[in-house]
């Protein structure tokens, strides 16, 4: 069973965020609650603990690994040759829901772009991803916190059910406020592509498409 650290969905203790932050730098790997789900976080720059990911989720190594990130510029830091579509969708609908694939910056481990030359961005509104990563000052792993194949889990309990044991953490802040992932649209595609239709509808990113 892994350890379960409670926290406050919209006002998340420092001290507590601050413990979990540092086992997060040192490549500890925690399932935390999002705006949608319940994702697998861990520093993207630590290849054992992305290794572990993969592992423990039993997922395919060719798929990478989507990023949290906690503002514009973090994104901006961990990509290239950004399109002007990227910063249009951003100002509309970050933070939120909407993951968008851009092409990756040189320093992102291989193990997390599967080699694609892409990495899978978002801006959560979620405050407990916000804190962990504003302390640890760094970006976070953001694959759903679930077996590859298995049901999304949007609760602590799910989770323990599914990955309790190889976790190094359980950061319980409640049910998630979505069941469903968040949309996942590829724009080193052109026209951009949705790849995963989820939270934010396909009907309304295509005014944004068409243009």
């Amino acid at each position: 069973m892994a350890d379960w650290i409670p926290l406050h969905p919209e006002h998340p203790e420092p001290e507590p965020v601050a413990q979990i932050a540092r086992r997060l730098q040192a490549g500890g790997v925690f399932a935390i609650p999002t705006d949608t789900i319940y994702g697998l976080s861990a520093n993207p720059l630590h290849v054992p603990a992305v290794e572990r990911i993969y592992e423990m989720k039993g997922r395919n190594a060719a798929k990478a690994l989507p990023l949290l990130v906690p503002s514009l510029d973090w994104a901006r830091e961990l990509s290239r040759d950004l399109p002007p579509l990227f910063l249009t969708l951003a100002q509309v609908f970050w933070p939120g829901p909407l993951t968008l694939i851009v092409k990756a910056a040189p320093e992102l481990p291989r193990e997390v772009t599967a080699g694609s030359g892409s990495v899978a961005l978002r801006w959560p509104r979620a405050p407990i991803a916000l804190a962990l990563m504003q302390a640890a000052g760094m970006p976070l792993t953001a694959t759903s916190a679930n077996r590859s194949g298995w049901p999304e889990c949007g609760t602590p309990e799910e989770v323990e059910h599914q990955l309790g044991g190889q976790l190094d953490g359980i950061v319980a802040g409640g049910p998630s406020p979505a069941r469903r992932s968040s949309t996942l649209l590829d724009l080193t595609r052109h026209p951009a592509v949705v790849v995963r239709e989820g939270v934010i509808a396909r009907a309304v990113l295509a005014p944004y498409l068409a243009s």
